[in-house]
């Protein structure tokens, strides 16, 4: 694949201001090219490299399923589990009668929360669209959707979930994020061991993944991220923002990484699994999970075409060139993308570090322009 006009696309994001910089990872029908581009800040001398290190954000999320499930596999957990086994704090929650409505106004969920809910995104809690006193909630007591992991322990952070209603019965809708942090304290409990440790053993281990962790192996090599505003890209995140252990291991939107350490657990399971999963564990993952209704009520998180797997997105429909049935992956908002498209025998990963202000704020260009390279034979003698 000639990847010469995604590069042309980035490079003049670069030139226009749009990024600071960006990597890109590609390997379709079993090549793999790395581009590179910029500098890891606004102004300074160093340029990306691909070893350079990202906040990935919400593209941690594949990683919470993968791990999830390979301790499925070794049978420390079953999805259908209660989650309150290892969670008492969530054994009897209150669900409220209008998520809109006040706190108080509430009734007994009718079902226990399960651990394929907290895979689903279905267990009744997470991010709450249009306002109203729980999503007021939810941000003051700072447990919400954000691009880091929460600044509070995993203890204080169940506390402060479990302190408030459900804004829906346990597997009624898809609400985003907090499920995938509430994941993390349950295999931590259920396993006794840090949730570092646990990926370390069970995904980042195996592939060798050697930057990928909950803190920057080397600070001097993450990037500046920033935010854009009305006033241009205002710096958020300093690179010694992930030099030391943060206070929750959030498999919601902890992880720092590399694109080509990204490509290649997404290319592991895209090959099978082997050695993280077995392929039937990568099937489940990576099929969609959501009813008609449940997907038409998440439309403005998921995005085009795109519903959910355990904690993965999966499209389903071809409303854009590139969101292909069967393709999955995610997107996180600090300017991360990467997805697998078996169909296309095609794996992909974009990094950068320039927040995504919006839904409409996404890496469009990056892959439509990718796309309209799968014809195009290989050029040799890419980065």
């Amino acid at each position: 694949m000639d990847l010469d006009p995604v590069r042309h696309v980035l490079d003049a994001q670069v030139a226009g201001g749009r990024l600071p910089g960006y990597v890109a990872a590609v390997r379709h029908r079993g090549d793999t090219q790395v581009l590179t581009g910029g500098t890891t800040a606004f102004g300074g001398s160093a340029p990306v490299r691909p070893d350079t290190l990202f906040r990935l954000a919400s593209l941690t999320k594949p990683f919470a399923g993968a791990l999830a499930l390979a301790l499925v596999e070794d049978g420390v957990l079953a999805l259908d589990d209660p989650v309150a086994r290892w969670l008492p704090e969530l054994a009897a929650p209150r669900v409220l009668r209008d998520r809109a409505g006040p706190l108080e106004d509430t009734v007994a969920a009718e079902r226990p929360i399960t651990v394929r809910h907290l895979l689903c995104g279905t267990p009744g809690f997470g991010g709450v669209p249009g306002g109203g006193p729980l999503a007021r909630a939810i941000d003051e007591s700072q447990i919400g959707p954000s691009a880091w992991g929460p600044p509070v322990a995993p203890e204080e952070y169940l506390r402060r979930l479990a302190a408030l209603p459900l804004a829906a019965q346990p597997g009624e809708v898809w609400l985003y994020h907090l499920a995938s942090d509430v994941l993390g304290i349950l295999l931590s409990r259920a396993t006794g061991r840090p949730v570092s440790q646990l990926l370390a053993e069970r995904v980042t281990g195996p592939l060798g993944l050697r930057d990928t962790g909950f803190r920057a192996p080397d600070a001097a090599r993450l990037v500046t991220c920033y935010l854009p505003t009305e006033a241009g890209l205002e710096v958020v995140d300093a690179p010694g923002g992930f030099a030391a252990a943060p206070p929750f291991e959030s498999l919601a939107a902890g992880l720092v990484s590399t694109a080509p350490d990204v490509l290649a657990f997404l290319a592991a399971l895209a090959d099978g699994g082997a050695p993280v999963l077995p392929a039937r564990a990568v099937a489940a993952m990576t099929t969609d999970v959501l009813t008609d209704a449940q997907r038409a009520a998440a439309a403005d998180s998921l995005g085009p075409g795109i519903s959910w797997g355990l904690q993965t997105g999966v499209c389903v429909s071809p409303v854009r060139p590139w969101t292909t049935p069967g393709r999955w992956g995610w997107d996180g908002g600090t300017g991360t993308s990467g997805w697998a498209d078996p169909a296309e025998d095609l794996v992909a990963v974009l990094l950068t570090q320039r927040m995504m202000a919006g839904p409409d704020d996404e890496p469009t260009e990056f892959w439509r322009t990718l796309y309209a390279c799968r014809g195009a034979p290989l050029r040799r003698g890419a980065d």
